[in-house]
């Protein structure tokens, strides 16, 4: 581990987790009402509460899901940190995708450690009724980070 490569990770990934958390508490703030769309930018973009219990497109374990959740995030950190400390000095596009994984995937942990409720979503993009599944900060920083990961590996 570097300390260039330190001075890149960890602030980008507490910006990313404190952004993912604070976004959250505002969105269950400002957001009461579970499933009642907010209009942003029209139909294209609208602000809806949602507690998913599972994971992206709705994959289950059914009561387990919370748990089984947990320990993969957990696995998948592990796995991380291993890759981050294996990555040279000055890698500047691996270590920004590490941060923002890791950043990602310890923002929903949190939830998941926080409520049995699941992982906070509001973020709610499509078009009348062709929908994407709503997401969150830590779930674009684990898709940016993951799409940057896969091109720089």
């Amino acid at each position: 581990m570097a300390r260039s490569n330190a001075a890149l990770f960890w602030p980008v990934l507490v910006t990313v987790t404190a952004a993912d958390a604070a976004t959250k508490a505002l969105a269950q703030r400002h957001l009461p009402l579970p499933q009642l769309p907010h209009d942003v930018l029209g139909n294209a973009v609208r602000l809806t509460l949602v507690y998913n219990p599972g994971a992206a497109f709705g994959i289950s374990f059914g009561v387990y899901s919370r748990w089984i959740f947990m320990g993969l995030t957990m696995v998948a950190l592990l796995i991380l940190a291993r890759l981050y400390a294996q990555t040279r000095p000055g890698h500047v596009a691996r270590t920004l995708a590490l941060a923002l994984v890791c950043g990602g995937a310890l923002g929903n942990l949190v939830d998941r450690l926080r409520s049995g409720l699941g992982v906070v979503d509001f973020i709610d993009v499509g078009l009348r009724t062709a929908r994407w599944p709503t997401f969150n900060v830590a779930d674009m920083a684990v898709t940016v980070g993951a799409l940057l990961l896969a091109a720089v590996l």
